[in-house]
């Protein structure tokens, strides 16, 4: 069994509702990794899952709660032009597809539609009705 696979049957999947990870884009990695890892006693390991260099974060080498990479790492036919270095939260559906459908209903926009993320699940980046940013997500089960 892969040490991937493995990890995917002890992980709980989280709930609709629920802030399930973080991720930090940002211009040097290496910097970020010795900031976080100096002030918050933040592991990392790296991963490409993704199919791009990811360094995915740990509490204690345990719980990981999020990941950083470089936006110029992404894989090919990704948007290459991208905002300032910055966190995105991510919030977990059911159902990202319907959950993107209902936002301008509700007064929000959809920046980025619902798009796959490989080995990972599916995503799509949203404005609340104020303006603020955050990523909804379907996690592969």
């Amino acid at each position: 069994m892969s040490e991937q696979t493995a990890a995917t049957e002890k992980m709980v999947m989280p709930k609709h509702g629920e802030f399930c990870w973080n991720d930090l884009a940002t211009t040097n990695v290496e910097t970020c990794k010795k900031f976080y890892g100096e002030l918050l006693g933040w592991k990392f390991k790296e991963s490409d899952a993704t199919g791009m260099a990811y360094s995915e974060i740990s509490i204690d080498g345990q719980k990981t709660v999020g990941g950083m990479w470089q936006p110029d790492q992404c894989p090919e036919g990704e948007p290459s032009e991208m905002p300032p270095p910055h966190w995105m939260t991510y919030i977990a559906v059911d159902d990202v597809d319907a959950s993107a459908a209902q936002v301008a209903e509700l007064g929000g926009s959809v920046c980025v539609p619902p798009t796959d993320i490989p080995n990972t699940g599916r995503f799509a980046v949203i404005n609340d009705p104020t303006g603020a940013t955050f990523s909804l997500i379907t996690l592969k089960r």
